[in-house]
C-alpha cells in the first residue's frame, strides 16, 4: 500500500527525485537526534504495519492537494511533489515528538517507509547496488535539511522564515521565486490543527492534515 501511494504522490519512478534535486548544505539536525536511527530501512515488520500503510497513504494524498500547487505557488511537479510529501512528513514528525512512544514509532517507520520506497524504485530501475546508498544519502541530506530548515523557523513562530526557506529549497536555482508566504501559513495552520489532534488518532494512524483555506 504504502508503495502505491508514494507512486502515485510522486507520478514518475521516484529514482527522478535524485537526479532533479537539490540537496541543502549539512544535514545535521540538533533539534532531532533521533533521526540516526531513522535510517533503518529494512526493520522487521511488526504490529504497527497497518498504523503506518494507513497513516502514510493519508499524508500522501494530503501532499496531493490540489490546491498547494493551483495556489501555493509549487510546481506541480516530480520535484514539487517530492517537496509537499516532506512537508508532510515533517509535520507529522513534529506532531509525534510530544506523543506516547508508539506515536513516535509511527512516525519513525512512516519516514522509514518513505526511504525504503525510494531505495526499491532505484533498483527496480536497475542501478548498480554500489550506486545505491550514494544516491540515497543524497536524498536523506535533502530530507533532513528540509526538516531542521523548517523546524528552526516554525519553533520561532517566523512564518517569513518559513516562507524563505521554502524559496530556497522548492525553487533552488531560480533568480526570482514565487511567493512562499501562503504554503508557509499553511504549515503554520497545519501545525496547530495537528496539536490538536488526539493521542489516539495519531495511534491509530488517522491524522490529516488541513485543506488550503
Amino acid at each position: 500500500m504504502i508503495g502505491i501511494a508514494i507512486r502515485a504522490c510522486f507520478g514518475k519512478p521516484a529514482f527522478e527525485i535524485m537526479q532533479q534535486g537539490h540537496t541543502p548544505a549539512g544535514m545535521k539536525n540538533e533539534a532531532f537526534p533521533e533521526k540516526t536511527m531513522i535510517l533503518g530501512f529494512f526493520r522487521k515488520k511488526n504490529n504497527n504495519q497497518a498504523i503506518v500503510d494507513r497513516q502514510y497513504a493519508a499524508l500522501a494524498a494530503a501532499a496531493r492537494m490540489p490546491e498547494l500547487y493551483e495556489r501555493l505557488n509549487v510546481q506541480d511537479t516530480v520535484m514539487g511533489r517530492f517537496e509537499m510529501l516532506s512537508i508532510a512528513m515533517i509535520l507529522f514528525f513534529r506532531r509525534t515528538r510530544a506523543s506516547a512512544t508508539s506515536g513516535q514509532e509511527i512516525a519513525q517507520e512512516i519516514v522509514d517507509a518513505f526511504f525504503q520506497d525510494i531505495d526499491y524504485s532505484i533498483r527496480e530501475l536497475g542501478i548498480g547496488d554500489n550506486s545505491v546508498p550514494k544516491r540515497m544519502k543524497k536524498l536523506a541530506g535533502m530530507f533532513y535539511g528540509r526538516l531542521e530548515a523548517y523546524s528552526k523557523a516554525m519553533d520561532a513562530g517566523d512564518a517569513e522564515a518559513l516562507a524563505l526557506a521554502l524559496q530556497r529549497n522548492i525553487y533552488p536555482e531560480t533568480s526570482a521565486p514565487a511567493d512562499m508566504s501562503g504554503l508557509a501559513g499553511w504549515m503554520m495552520a497545519a501545525e496547530s490543527h495537528l496539536s490538536a489532534v488526539a493521542e489516539e488518532v495519531i495511534a491509530t494512524g488517522s491524522a490529516t492534515l488541513p485543506p488550503v483555506s
